[in-house]
Formats: structure tokens, C-alpha cells, sequence
């Protein structure tokens, strides 16, 4: 495993154009596959990425390909997701990762078990190869301790890819059909002519283009802020561990109540806490009352004071075009991983996974996850910002979804009909008056 940083060497270093169809801001996987659907249709596009392609949370994370448990607006979009990936990994071959192993979600409470039973009206609905299972079952499934379970369901159509190695590799693909892709290259802001995107103004030089699409994760909020655009966002840190190479308790990926694993190519596992930690900042204020309504919702989450360096300060600050922008002084999110998220993950697992018991930790590492008020994204165009569109927000649910995502994101741009109903992931909920209804938290 290799975990980026501002000093990682350089991979994608393209000469800057003079002009192009679109321009993406961020080179994770919502960015780089929104590039390679429009480049399949033959549109010419420039990646800019301000530190690494996938230099933060689409390498960072677990690694679930899953419809299991989403959203209902996310669902449909999911289902192709997991399928697209797929079909990247006929095409691009080993880099991906590509399995289908099948995602469990377990219950040891009834409450817990009702949401799963909930859930499985959404998987009928679409026609899932979801199923609950009982607590012998599950025994059946997974090899942990017999009779810790209430019951769970799984989707064996579920997989999982390695996310160190896939956005990388289907960027390499981009690359090789003509999109263009430049890391340490910051975007700081955006031109306009009679109101509409005619460039962006980057570290390197300016581009034209009469479309700009933000796939900056968790600095979409600041960039924005200095046009003038309020996005309330705000993140948070996961922490995740990988094992040494480890007996086979379960092949897929499966969420155990208190930890979360899945198994790897190498052999081992990626574990994971549930717990998260979020800085509180100017941001976290600015936003309190639409965070407010997921509060409830959303368990394990510590909170901690300052070194959110995402987060506008009061007052706001803004930059020009000539100004070194802050993307440029903070390349790569690389935050600590959190000692007392290793020490619940080692300890869940200990308890759930017997098996693993003895297995050490080869390596720990964290990532700063791009939170929304009601869990879900934002995939929209920018309203009074012609040309300006927004893929941001995934909430920890983004690379699975990634594939799908930027597919939505090259129909919206190119003016093609929507494939889904996207009215829960417009822009304009957080100012018409729209009550924030928090997504699953699985």
C-alpha cells in the first residue's frame, strides 16, 4: 500500500492546452470518470488535480462496490455503477480489482434488524438479489463467533475493487484516449464572459472552456465559496487498517455492526471502525442548522477542535487568479489516522472475527471524507453560473458510485436526457426551503 502525500512523484504531467470542451476540477474517481464518459464521446477534456489523481479519498477508502443499503434516490445510479465497473475491468484489466464477492450487512439488535428488513422493500423494488438472512445463516455465511447475530442480508451481486490501484488505472485509460490529465496543477478560480464560464485560471495558466465541472470533494465548499456560492459542506476523518494476509472468513466486504472489513487481493483485509471525527471550524458553524437534522442519524461521530484547514474562516477569505490559492499550499489531504479508531477496530474484530484475531495491522491511514447535510451528493448545474456544474458530497458513499456518477455528470454537461430521476441531488435543496432528510448511514 502506498498512501499519497505532497511530495508523491508526479504521474500525469500533460502540457497544458489552450482550450478545451470541459474542464474538471479534481482528479478522483467522480473526475476522472466524468472525463472518460465525455471522452468516449469524443469531447476533449483536462483533468486538473491540484496534488495526485486519487491522492485522497478515492484511495483512501474501503473499497465497497455496493447498492446494498443506499440511499433510494442513489439506487438505480448504483446498479449501473457496479456493473460500469466491471466493464472497466474487462477493459483495463488487473488494476481494478474488479470482484463480485457479495456485500453483508449484519443486525445483532432488533432495531438494527428492522432496518435491514426496511430496506429490503427498496431491493425488491428494483429487483435485487438482496435477501435477509437468519442468524443461522449468517453463520452459515461469515466465520465468526456462532450465534452473535440477530440475522442481516446480503447482495451477492455487491463487489469490491482496490481503490489504491482503479482510479489510477482508469485514469491511465483516460490518458491513452486523449483526455488530458495535470496533477499539481490547482485551479483558482474561474472566468466569465456575459455571465457564463469562458476559462479557468490555473497555477500553470489559463484554459479556455465554456464548461467547468467541480469534482474537488472536500474543498468543493471552499473553491466555491470564493465565487460567491454557498455549499454547506463540511468533513470528516475515517480511519482504516490493513492486515497482514489472513485466513478467509468472508470473500466480499461486510459490515459487522462495530467494524467493517473487506477482503483484498493480497490476502488480507481493509478494517474499519465506524467512528469518525470532525473539526469543528467557521464551516461547521455557518452550516450548524442544516447539519442539524443528521445528527441523530449519524452514530459514532467524535467531534474535535481546529486543523480542518477545508474550512473558510470568519471572515471569509478570496483570492484572484494572480494569488497562490490555498489548493496550492495544502497539495494532498494526508491526515494522522486516529489511534483510538485502531484501537475499536482491533478490539470489534477481535470479538466478531476470531479468526483474525492474531492477524497484525500491516498499515493504518485516514482520509477527510466530503460530507453533506442529508448524506447524499450534489450533481447539479450551479444555479446562476452558466457552464459551472457540481459533482460533490458523496458522503463516504462515493467511490462505489463513482463509475455512475460521472456518467451522470457527461449527460448533464452534454445536454442528454437524464438516465434517473436526480431531483435529490439538486443544488437548489439547501435554499428553497426543502427539509433535510438524512440517507441511510450503512
Amino acid at each position: 500500500m502506498f498512501i499519497y502525500n505532497k511530495n508523491s512523484p508526479l504521474t500525469f504531467q500533460d502540457p497544458l492546452p489552450d482550450s478545451v470542451d470541459v474542464v474538471i476540477i479534481g482528479g478522483g474517481v467522480i473526475g476522472i470518470t466524468t472525463a472518460w464518459y465525455l471522452r468516449q464521446r469524443g469531447h476533449s477534456v483536462l483533468v486538473c488535480e491540484k496534488g495526485r489523481v486519487a491522492g485522497e479519498q478515492s484511495s483512501r477508502n474501503w473499497g465497497w462496490v455496493r447498492v446494498t443499503g443506499r440511499d433510494p434516490g442513489e439506487v438505480p445510479i448504483a446498479i449501473d455503477s457496479v456493473n460500469y465497473w466491471e466493464q472497466f475491468a474487462n477493459e483495463l484489466g488487473d488494476g481494478i480489482g474488479f470482484e463480485r464477492r457479495g456485500i453483508l450487512v449484519l443486525a445483532d439488535s432488533d432495531p438494527q434488524l428492522a432496518e435491514r428488513e426496511e430496506w429490503m422493500g427498496i431491493a425488491s423494488k428494483h429487483g435485487l438479489d438482496t435477501r435477509l438472512l437468519s442468524s443461522r445463516e449468517v453463520d452459515e455465511v461469515i466465520d465468526g463467533v456462532p450465534g452473535s447475530w440477530r440475522g442481516g442480508m446480503i447482495t451477492p451481486s455487491d463487489a469490491r475493487v482496490e481503490p489504491f490501484t482503479a482510479v489510477k488505472t482508469i485514469a491511465q485509460g483516460l490518458q491513452a484516449r486523449g483526455g488530458i490529465i495535470r496533477e499539481a496543477c490547482a485551479v483558482r478560480t474561474i472566468e466569465r464572459q456575459a455571465g457564463s464560464v469562458s476559462a479557468v485560471v490555473t497555477e500553470s495558466g489559463i484554459v479556455k472552456t465554456p464548461i467547468v465541472v467541480c469534482a474537488a470533494g472536500a474543498w468543493s465548499s471552499m473553491f466555491l465559496s470564493n465565487l460567491g456560492i454557498a455549499l454547506p459542506q463540511l468533513v470528516v476523518r475515517s480511519t482504516v487498517a490493513r492486515t497482514l494476509q489472513a485466513p478467509s472468513v468472508f470473500e466480499g466486504a461486510a459490515g459487522l455492526c462495530d467494524v467493517y472489513i473487506r477482503r483484498r487481493k493480497d490476502g488480507g483485509y481493509t478494517v474499519a471502525s465506524p467512528m469518525t471525527e470532525h473539526w469543528i471550524g467557521a464551516n461547521s458553524f455557518r452550516h450548524f442548522f442544516k447539519f442539524l437534522p443528521s445528527m441523530g442519524s449519524t452514530r459514532d461521530i467524535r467531534l474535535r477542535l481546529g486543523g480542518d484547514v477545508t474550512q473558510q474562516p470568519f471572515p471569509a477569505k478570496t483570492w484572484s487568479g494572480d494569488e497562490v490559492s490555498p489548493f496550492e499550499k495544502h497539495r494532498v489531504l494526508n491526515p494522522d489516522p486516529s489511534k483510538k479508531a485502531i484501537s475499536l477496530a482491533r478490539k470489534a474484530l477481535n470479538k466478531r472475527l476470531p479468526l483474525l484475531a492474531q492477524v497484525p495491522f500491516a498499515e493504518t491511514w485516514a482520509g477527510m471524507i466530503d460530507a453533506m447535510p442529508d448524506v447524499v451528493p450534489v450533481m447539479d448545474a450551479v444555479p446562476a453560473f452558466e457552464g459551472l456544474y457540481l459533482a460533490t458530497g458523496f458522503s463516504g458513499h462515493g467511490f462505489g458510485i463513482g463509475p455512475g456518477a460521472g456518467r451522470v455528470m457527461a449527460d448533464m454537461v452534454t445536454g442528454e436526457p437524464p438516465r434517473y430521476d436526480l431531483t435529490r441531488f439538486r443544488f437548489s435543496r439547501f435554499s428553497d426551503g426543502s427539509k433535510m432528510v438524512p440517507g441511510p448511514a450503512i
